[in-house]
C-alpha cells in the first residue's frame, strides 16, 4: 500500500483551510462533524462557508479571517489544508507547513499532500475510509455508495451500547477469548436486530441478560471443575444467549434457591421481508441485510430468480408459492413452518412478491408469530402496484385526472370473486387490480353494469419491472378482446382510470416490448389531447398534429400557473 490508512483525532484542535470557495466549503463541512476548530484564511469568504461556520450548534469556536495568506496563521494548527486555485500560492503553503512539520493536504495535488481525504462511510463511531491514493476519487466514492448500501445506521449505535458495557463485560468474562466470543454472539445475534429494528431499550437489556447468563455459567463451571485448568474453564463453550424474559424467569427460579441456571433453548426469529416486484435493484438494504443473514427462506411464487439469489448462499430455500387455486403450501401449514423454524433457533426470513401487507398476508403470518411468542420484523417492500405504475409511465395520482388511488384484490377470502363493483366508479380516483387478469371479462362487464363508463381508459401491466415487462391499453369495452389477442403472462395487475391515457405519452422503459395500443377513447379521455379524436383512419400527419396539440396545451397550463394575472390570449400569443 502507497499509504498508510490512520485517524486523525481533531476533536478541540485548530485546522487551518486556506481559500474561501466551494472547495474549502466541502472540507470544512468534513472536519466540523469531527469537532475540529476551523479557520478559515482568505481575503473573500463564500457564504455558504460563512453560514456554516458561524451558524453552527456547537460550543467549537471557528474563525473566519478575511486577509491574504500569512505563515504567522499557521501557529498551532493540527494539520492545513490549502484550497486555493494559485498554484504558486499552494506550493508556498506547502512549503511553509512542512517547515514547522504540520501535515498539509493540497486539494487535487496529490504530490502535495501529506495525507489524503478518504471517501467516508459515516456510522459514528464506527467510521470507516476509503482511497485510492489520489488516483481515481470518483471510484472512491462509488466504492463508498456500495457500502452505505450495506452497512445498516444502527451499527454506529450498537457500538456505542457496546462501549457502555465494555467495562462490565472486561469484569465478568475475564478472558480475552471469552470476551472475543461473547462480543460476536450480540453482533451476530438477537442484540444487533434489536439494535437494527429501532428497539434500543430492548437491545440493552437482551445484551445485560446475555453477560449475565454468561457470567453465571462461568461462574458454574468453575465451581463443578475446581481441578481444571482455570483458563481453560473460562473459555470454554457457553450457553446461547438467552431472551431477556427467560433471563428474568431464571433469576427467580436462582433467588428461590431452585437451580443455579437452567440451560435455555434458543430460539430464532422471523424477518417478513417484501421481495418488491421483481427487479432486485429495487430490494431496500435492511431487505438485503436479512436476507443475506438468513438460516432459511421461506418464498413465494412472485419472488424473482434474481431476488431469491442475493439470499445468503447456504441458506435452505423452501417454495411455499401460491397461484390461484394451485397452493404448494396451505397458510396454516406456512404459519406451522415459520413458528417451528424460529423455535429451532434458526433465522427464518419468509419472503414475499410485493409488500408484505397488501394483498401478502403478513398480518396473518405475524399474528401467528405473536400467538406463538416468536419474534419478527417486518420488512416492507415495493408493491406490485407502485412499480407497475411508475415503470409504466402511469401515474397513480395526478392533479387533473385522479386524486386518490384505490388498491383491490379480484378475489377475496376462500377465492370468492369481488363484485363491489359500485364502489368503483369514482371517476376521479384511480382503481388497481390484483389478481384480477383471469376474471378480465367478469370485472370489465361489471363495472360497466355498474354504471362506469364503457370507455374508462385501463391499463395490464404485466411482469412489471421485469425485462419482460409489457403493457395493454385500452378501455373497459375492448381490453377484453385485445388481451384475447395479445395473451399478456401473468403475473399482472390492472390500472383504471384517466391517468391510463397518459402512458402513451409518459411511458419510458422497456418501449420496444410495450403493446401500444392507440384507440379512440385513450385521446378522448387524455386531457392534453383535448379537440378532436383521432379516428383508426387518421394519417400519420394527424396524429402528429395531435401530439403537437397536447404539448402546446400543456405548455400553456404551466405558464397559465406562472401568471395567473395574464390572460389566456397574451399567454398564447404573447
Amino acid at each position: 500500500m502507497n499509504t498508510f490508512p490512520l485517524f486523525f483525532k481533531l476533536e478541540g484542535r485548530k485546522v487551518l483551510i486556506v481559500g474561501g470557495g466551494d472547495v474549502a466549503l466541502r472540507k470544512a463541512d468534513l472536519l466540523s462533524r469531527a469537532g475540529a476548530c476551523i479557520t478559515v484564511l482568505a481575503p473573500s469568504i463564500c457564504a455558504e462557508l460563512q453560514a456554516l461556520l458561524t451558524n453552527t450548534k456547537t460550543d467549537v469556536p471557528h474563525k473566519l479571517i478575511f486577509e491574504n495568506y500569512n505563515k504567522t496563521y499557521m501557529t498551532g494548527s493540527r494539520v492545513i489544508i490549502a484550497a486555493t486555485d494559485d498554484e504558486t500560492l499552494n506550493h508556498q503553503i506547502h512549503a511553509d507547513a512542512s517547515e514547522l512539520n504540520i501535515p498539509v493536504n493540497v486539494v487535487d495535488t496529490p504530490h502535495l499532500c501529506d495525507f489524503i481525504f478518504p471517501a467516508i462511510v459515516d456510522r459514528n463511531p464506527i467510521v470507516i475510509g476509503i482511497s485510492s491514493n489520489g488516483k481515481a476519487p470518483v471510484l472512491a466514492r462509488l466504492l463508498r455508495a456500495r457500502l452505505e448500501t450495506l452497512i445498516p445506521q444502527g451499527y454506529g449505535k450498537l457500538a456505542k451500547l457496546a462501549g457502555e458495557f465494555r467495562g462490565e463485560v472486561k469484569a465478568k468474562i475475564p478472558t480475552l477469548t471469552g470476551r472475543r466470543q461473547f462480543w460476536e454472539r450480540a453482533f451476530e445475534g438477537q442484540v444487533s436486530e434489536l439494535m437494527f429494528a429501532g428497539n434500543e431499550i430492548k437491545a440493552a437489556a437482551q445484551l445485560q441478560a446475555d453477560l449475565d447468563s454468561t457470567a453465571a455459567q462461568i461462574a458454574k463451571e468453575n465451581a463443578t471443575s475446581q481441578h481444571s485448568d482455570v483458563a481453560d474453564i473460562q473459555t470454554a463453550s457457553i450457553t446461547a444467549p438467552v431472551s431477556v424474559d427467560e433471563f428474568n424467569a431464571n433469576q427467580c427460579d436462582i433467588n428461590h434457591g431452585t437451580v443455579a441456571a437452567k440451560p435455555m433453548s434458543p430460539v430464532g426469529e422471523v424477518y417478513i421481508v417484501g421481495a418488491g416486484p421483481g427487479d432486485p435493484e429495487l430490494l431496500t438494504f435492511k431487505a438485503l441485510r436479512l436476507m443475506q443473514q438468513a438460516d432459511i427462506v421461506f418464498y413465494d411464487a412472485l419472488v424473482s430468480p434474481q431476488v431469491l439469489d442475493l439470499c445468503r448462499r447456504d441458506a435452505d430455500k423452501v417454495f411455499v408459492g401460491k397461484k390461484r387455486s394451485n397452493h404448494a403450501v396451505a397458510q396454516l401449514g406456512i404459519n406451522e413452518l415459520l413458528v417451528n423454524s424460529a423455535k429451532e433457533g434458526r433465522r427464518v426470513v419468509r419472503l414475499k412478491g410485493g409488500d408484505p401487507f397488501i394483498f401478502g398476508r403478513g398480518g396473518e403470518e405475524i399474528e401467528s408469530l405473536r400467538a406463538h411468542g416468536i419474534p419478527y420484523q417486518v420488512v416492507p417492500g415495493i408493491t406490485a402496484a407502485n412499480a407497475a405504475a411508475s415503470y409504466a409511465g402511469i401515474p397513480l395520482t395526478h392533479r387533473d385526472h385522479s386524486q386518490s388511488v384505490r388498491f383491490v384484490t379480484g378475489f377475496l377470502k376462500a377465492g370468492a370473486p369481488n363484485n363491489n363493483f359500485k364502489n368503483f366508479l369514482d371517476t376521479d380516483e384511480t382503481v388497481v387490480f390484483y389478481m384480477g387478469l383471469h376474471s378480465l371479462a367478469r370485472l370489465t362487464e361489471g363495472l360497466i353494469e355498474a354504471g362506469r363508463s364503457a370507455d374508462t381508459p385501463i391499463a395490464i401491466v404485466s411482469n412489471a419491472s421485469m425485462p419482460n415487462q409489457q403493457v395493454l391499453t385500452g378501455t373497459l369495452a375492448d381490453i377484453v378482446e385485445l388481451q384475447e389477442k395479445n395473451q399478456l403472462p401473468t403475473p399482472a395487475l390492472l390500472i383504471m382510470g384517466d391517468v391510463v391515457a397518459l402512458h402513451h405519452d409518459l411511458a419510458w422503459y422497456n418501449l420496444h416490448n410495450q403493446q401500444h395500443n392507440q384507440n379512440v377513447s385513450d385521446t378522448a379521455n387524455n386531457w392534453l389531447r383535448g379537440g378532436t379524436a383521432a379516428t383508426p383512419n387518421d394519417d400519420l400527419t394527424s396524429n402528429n398534429s395531435t401530439h403537437q396539440q397536447a404539448h402546446a396545451l400543456s405548455m400553456v397550463a404551466n405558464l397559465a400557473e406562472q401568471k395567473e394575472n395574464e390572460s389566456l390570449e397574451q399567454l398564447v400569443i404573447g
